[in-house]
């Protein structure tokens, strides 16, 4: 029996267990390449626009330029931030100190979001999907055990062919999850990276601030 026919004869349970199997690794490969895109784009962005925004004359300079860099908007919100408007809401209670660190705060989490974005489906495919290949499995072996009981008699072609077969359920979902774990840890390191050059300039903001050169 190849896999084609172990899936087809196979019952809704050990189907519903592929077919989520089938997902899960079409899921996270698709998270894997767009977020590797995205990571990449975003580092030399970042890289970009923080050189930008030193080197240049002015902050309306900045960013003009970091509006031709910034393609996630990941540096550009920060900067902005940085110019309060007087309002008569709580927002703007308070010293110009709190709320110039409440804004920082705001658009670093809004960027923040931004990167991390996909990494849940990642740690929950690398997390789950040998426990799913292995119901599939344990399915697989019952029924193999049921069909044995009923002939009456134990031979070893009756029990390697089924159990061989309901064993490339755990192989599955290990193939399914260390893809995805893999990426995840690699594409963590990427994150953690770029929220800490996020959370630099973003202190480096706000350290500028208090000297008024920026915010008026």
């Amino acid at each position: 029996m190849n896999l084609a026919q172990f899936f087809w004869q196979g019952d809704a349970l050990a189907r519903s267990v592929a077919l989520l199997l089938l997902a899960m690794s079409v899921g996270s490969w698709v998270d894997i390449l767009w977020k590797t895109w995205l990571l990449r784009r975003a580092s030399g962005d970042v890289a970009r626009c923080i050189a930008v925004f030193w080197q240049s004359a002015s902050v309306a300079d900045a960013i003009q330029k970091i509006r031709a860099f910034d393609r996630e908007s990941l540096v550009l919100p920060l900067v902005l931030a940085t110019h309060l408007e007087a309002s008569q809401t709580l927002a703007s209670a308070g010293d110009r100190a709190q709320q110039l660190t409440r804004e920082l705060r705001n658009a670093l989490h809004a960027a923040l979001a931004k990167l991390q974005y996909g990494q849940v489906l990642l740690a929950t495919v690398g997390a789950t999907a040998p426990f799913v290949g292995l119901l599939g499995t344990v399915w697989g072996i019952y029924h193999a055990l049921i069909g044995i009981a009923s002939a009456g008699h134990v031979t070893i072609d009756k029990i390697s062919g089924p159990v061989g077969e309901s064993l490339i359920m755990t192989a599955a979902g290990l193939v399914v999850a260390i893809p995805a774990v893999l990426a995840y840890n690699v594409l963590g390191r990427a994150v953690a990276r770029l929220e800490a050059e996020l959370e630099g300039f973003a202190r480096d903001l706000r350290e500028l601030c208090s000297t008024g050169v920026l915010g008026r």
